[in-house]
């Protein structure tokens, strides 16, 4: 098992992989930038229109949590998404293939490395919120469901990324696919100014499907240690995996049939 874990995961692929990841201006912009820029934007109007200091703080951590579920959403999904079909589209795994690095191999490493961007994403993006925003502390329990929520939703996206770009094997479509979903996803959450309240039903429903409308609009509640109903949010989870799934079998098929 030592030797297998070996062959699976070495520090120099690692920072090979870490190094493809950083390489990649789509994560800094989106995953980095775009969070940033878009919780500061809005959270300086909510300053502008709320005067109570509790209301405000609870209307910017609950914000400050939302947005936050766009860095596993741009990382991962636009960013891994992105580059995996680029090397798709050049042959790379192909060529890494004949020099006997297996793809599980390259998908394990990478695996790590996206992990470790995400993190760092988030070391940012916290110690943003603290210096600069009034974010409330969080319960133990709250702090570590959120970092429990972020990282399943990282690994069903990374599961949508990859088949994606493996169905596609074209940077064009498949970046110009994961954007619009990248985008309806912000949208049908409730990030891009539209509360799910003032959605229409049918919004309201394909919303009631995604687990980043809880993340936005309900972990204020889990954040701070109160009770809460987190049945319609594992539904949301559920459905998502399974459509990752889905998804990735029939990369899996695709895939296999050209082998053949």
């Amino acid at each position: 098992m030592q030797n297998k874990s070996r062959k699976l995961l070495s520090l120099q692929m690692i920072l090979f992989e870490l190094r493809n990841t950083t390489g990649n201006p789509y994560v800094h912009i989106f995953g980095i930038g775009m969070p940033i820029l878009l919780v500061y934007v809005i959270s300086r109007v909510l300053v502008s229109e709320i005067t109570q200091e509790t209301i405000l703080s609870m209307a910017i951590t609950s914000l400050f949590l939302g947005i936050g579920a766009i860095i596993p959403l741009a990382t991962i999904f636009i960013g891994y998404s992105a580059s995996r079909a680029q090397e798709m589209e050049k042959g790379i795994p192909q060529r890494m293939e004949l020099f006997g690095i297996k793809t599980k191999v390259t998908l394990c490493n990478r695996v790590i490395s996206e992990g470790i961007f995400m993190l760092i994403a988030f070391v940012i993006y916290f110690a943003f919120g603290y210096i600069f925003m009034n974010i409330k502390v969080p319960t133990v329990s709250g702090a570590c469901l959120y970092a429990v929520c972020i990282i399943i939703l990282s690994i069903i996206v990374f599961c949508l990324a990859h088949s994606i770009a493996t169905i596609f094997k074209k940077f064009g479509i498949t970046y110009c696919i994961t954007m619009m979903l990248y985008f309806a996803i912000m949208i049908f959450s409730g990030m891009m100014g539209v509360t799910y309240e003032n959605m229409s039903e049918g919004m309201q429903a394909v919303a009631r499907l995604l687990p980043t409308t809880y993340i936005n609009r309900d972990f204020y509640t889990v954040w701070t240690g109160e009770s809460y109903n987190f049945v319609p949010m594992l539904q949301s989870y559920l459905f998502l995996a399974a459509i990752a799934g889905i998804l990735l079998f029939v990369a899996i098929r695709h895939t296999a049939r050209k082998l053949h």
